[in-house]
């Protein structure tokens, strides 16, 4: 009998254990989430004068409620955005495009404030490099 509510005991105690590690995993991946494919830093490298440049940054939800970008700033007149408009599900990628068009030679480095509904609410993206005549 002993060994019958031990292993009983034993049996309880795994599926209470077992049920909080899933909350708490669930809990983890709650609401929208922005995964970014590659670096929210691109460097172009060389650009010339007055010829415009796009830096394409894909990311994906990672979350279990649908992203929604509600807007993305460059840093001044000479940097364009767009960015996915419509709601990305979970598991579904989006994209932001950063477009500079330099009109003076030197060095630059500009960035795009993304709002989202994300935990972190913004993001920050950054575009670089050296422009040349």
């Amino acid at each position: 009998m002993k060994t019958t509510v031990t292993i009983f005991v034993f049996l309880i105690a795994s599926v209470c254990v077992n049920a909080q590690d899933k909350q708490a995993n669930d809990a983890k991946i709650l609401g929208a989430s922005i995964s970014w494919a590659s670096s929210t830093t691109f460097d172009f490298g060389t650009v010339k004068k007055g010829v415009p440049v796009t830096a394409t940054f894909e990311f994906t939800n990672n979350g279990s409620e649908p992203l929604i970008i509600s807007d993305a700033k460059g840093s001044c007149g000479c940097t364009s955005v767009e960015y996915s408009q419509k709601p990305i599900a979970p598991r579904v990628k989006g994209f932001v495009k950063a477009t500079f068009n330099a009109t003076s030679i030197g060095s630059f480095y500009k960035s795009v404030t993304v709002s989202n509904n994300t935990t972190d609410k913004t993001v920050m993206l950054y575009i670089k490099g050296q422009v040349i005549e």
